[in-house]
C-alpha cells in the first residue's frame, strides 16, 4: 500500500514538471475530499443567506431563477472538467486559459477572477457579522468578523488536513438542518396557516421574461460560485485528471439538489415577498424558519449558518484563493512573493495572509448589498473566457472535431457557456460595471508592465509546447 502511494505521488510528480513546474504543494486529497471541499465551498445550505433578495429579484420564483442558474453553470463546469483533464495544474482558471489561449489572456483571466476571489470572503464575513448580531443582541458585527478572519487565516495557512474531519461535520450537520426545515416546512404548507403546494416558486409565465433570465442568474450565480474552486486543488489532489472533474460535477448534483428543496419550500412559506422591507428581505428565510419552528429553531438555524459560511465556506473561500494567487506569483505575473510555501505546512501561506487582510479592510467599507453585487463581475467574465479556451485549444488548435460527440464537447457546450454568461452581463448593476472594468483595465497595465509590453512568457512556457 505504501508502495503504492510512492509510486502515484512519483507519478503526479512527473506529470507536474512536464508543465514547468515542481511538486511544491503536499498531496493528500481524494475523491471524496474535493467533492467535500466542494459543497462545504458553495455551502447546502447558501440559499438561505440571500433567499429573501432571490424571491425578490426574482418575482416570487427563486425555485425557478437557481434552476436557470444551475443550467447556465452547468456549462462552465463542464469546461473546467475539460481542463482539469488535460492540465491538472493549480491555478484553475488563469491556468487552463494560458494554456489553451497563450499565457498573457491567461494573466487577464486569472486577474478578472481574483476580483470573486478577494470579494467573497469579504460578503461572507459581513453576513456572519449579522447573524452573529441577531443571535447574540448587541453585539458588535466587527468582533464576529475579526474573530473569524483570524481563525480561517490561521487555518488556512496549516492546511487542509487540519479540517478534515470538521468539514465532515459541518456538511452532516447542515444535511440534517436542511432535512428539518423541509420536514417542518411541508407540515407548516399543509396546517391550516399554509397554502398548499403550488407551481408558483417554479413557474409563472406572465412573469418571467429574458430580463428576468439574466437578472436572476446574475443573483443566483453567486451561490453556485465555489465549485471552480475545486480545480485549484489539483496540486494537492491525488490522481487530478481524473478526480477534479469529476468532483466538480459531483458537488453540484448534490448543490442543486439542496437548493431546489429549500427555496421551494420557503416560497411557499412565505409567498407574499411584495409587502417585505428591505429588513425583511435581508433575513426572509429565517423569518420562514421562526414561523414553521419557534425561536428554538431559529436560533438553531442562525448557529448553523454561523458555522457552516464562517467556517467551512469562508475557509475554503479563502483556501482557493491563496492558491490561485500561488500560481500566479510562482510565474511572477504578479509580485513572486505570493509563489512562496510555507517550508514546514508545505501551504501558500502569503496569499492566505493577503486575502484576510483584504476581507478586513473591505468589510470595513461595503455593506453585503455592494459586495454581492461585485462579487460575479470577475468569475463570469473569466469563465467566459475559459470557455473559450476550450473551444480554441481542442476544437481549433489540436483540431478534434472529428466526431459528434468532439464537436457537443469543444464547440457546442463551450460557446453556450460564452452566450449564456455574455448575456447574464446584461443584468449587472452600474456599480459591478465601473468597479470590473476599472479591475480590468488596472489588469491590463500591470499585464503589460510584468510582461515588458506582453511580449515575456513565464519561466515554465520558455521551453515548453502545448
Amino acid at each position: 500500500m505504501a508502495e503504492g502511494k510512492k509510486a502515484a505521488a512519483s507519478a503526479d510528480s512527473s506529470q507536474l514538471e512536464q508543465f514547468g513546474y515542481k511538486q511544491e504543494l503536499r498531496r493528500s486529497l481524494g475523491l471524496r475530499d474535493v467533492v467535500l471541499y466542494g459543497v462545504l465551498f458553495m455551502v447546502i445550505i447558501a440559499p438561505q443567506s440571500i433567499w429573501g433578495l432571490v424571491q425578490v429579484q426574482g418575482l416570487g420564483m427563486s425555485t425557478l431563477v437557481y434552476i436557470i442558474g444551475f443550467i447556465a453553470i452547468m456549462f462552465t463546469a463542464l469546461s473546467y472538467m475539460r481542463m482539469s483533464n488535460k492540465f491538472p495544474i493549480a491555478g484553475s482558471v488563469y491556468s487552463y486559459v494560458q494554456r489553451g489561449i497563450n499565457p498573457h489572456v491567461g494573466f487577464i483571466a486569472g486577474w478578472l477572477i481574483l476580483l470573486d476571489y478577494c470579494i467573497s470572503p469579504a460578503l461572507l464575513y459581513v453576513m456572519v457579522g449579522n447573524w452573529g448580531s441577531l443571535l447574540v443582541p448587541g453585539s458588535p458585527a466587527w468582533l464576529w468578523i475579526l474573530v473569524f478572519i483570524i481563525f480561517n487565516t490561521f487555518v488556512t495557512i496549516r492546511g487542509v488536513n487540519l479540517t478534515k474531519g470538521l468539514d465532515l461535520v459541518i456538511f452532516v450537520i447542515e444535511v440534517v438542518a436542511v432535512i428539518a426545515f423541509v420536514a417542518l416546512g411541508c407540515k407548516y404548507i399543509l396546517g391550516p396557516s399554509g397554502s398548499g403546494f403550488t407551481m408558483d416558486p417554479i413557474w409563472q409565465p406572465e412573469k418571467v421574461n429574458a430580463s428576468f433570465v439574466a437578472a436572476g442568474i446574475s443573483i443566483a450565480a453567486l451561490n453556485f460560485l465555489g465549485f471552480d474552486g475545486i480545480s485549484t486543488l489539483a496540486e494537492e489532489t491525488e490522481n487530478p485528471e481524473r478526480n477534479i472533474g469529476r468532483g466538480i460535477m459531483i458537488a453540484l448534483a448534490i448543490i442543486i439538489v439542496a437548493f431546489i428543496a429549500q427555496t421551494y419550500i420557503a416560497s411557499l412559506i412565505q409567498p407574499d415577498y411584495a409587502s417585505w422591507d428591505e429588513q425583511h428581505m435581508d433575513n426572509a428565510f429565517f423569518y420562514g424558519v421562526q414561523m414553521i419552528g419557534g425561536d428554538v429553531f431559529y436560533r438553531i438555524m442562525l448557529v448553523i449558518n454561523i458555522v457552516a459560511v464562517g467556517i467551512a465556506n469562508i475557509m475554503n473561500a479563502q483556501l482557493a484563493a491563496s492558491r490561485l494567487l500561488y500560481g500566479m506569483g510562482r510565474d511572477k505575473v504578479i509580485p513572486s512573493v505570493f509563489g512562496k510555501v510555507h517550508p514546514k505546512y508545505k501551504t501558500p501561506y502569503v496569499g492566505a495572509i493577503f486575502i484576510g487582510i483584504v476581507a478586513l479592510i473591505l468589510t470595513n467599507i461595503l455593506g453585503m448589498a455592494d459586495l454581492s453585487t461585485l462579487v460575479n463581475f470577475g468569475a463570469l467574465a473569466s469563465f467566459i473566457m475559459l470557455n473559450f479556451a476550450v473551444f480554441w485549444y481542442f476544437f481549433v488548435k489540436h483540431n478534434q472535431r472529428k466526431t459528434f460527440g468532439d464537436w457537443v464537447k469543444y464547440f457546442i457546450c463551450p460557446w453556450c457557456g460564452v452566450l449564456i454568461l455574455a448575456y447574464v452581463f446584461t443584468g449587472f448593476q452600474t456599480l459591478t460595471y465601473a468597479v470590473g472594468i476599472t479591475w480590468f483595465v488596472i489588469g491590463l497595465i500591470v499585464g503589460a508592465v510584468k510582461s515588458h509590453g506582453y511580449k515575456e512568457v513565464p519561466e515554465a512556457f520558455k521551453h515548453l509546447e502545448f
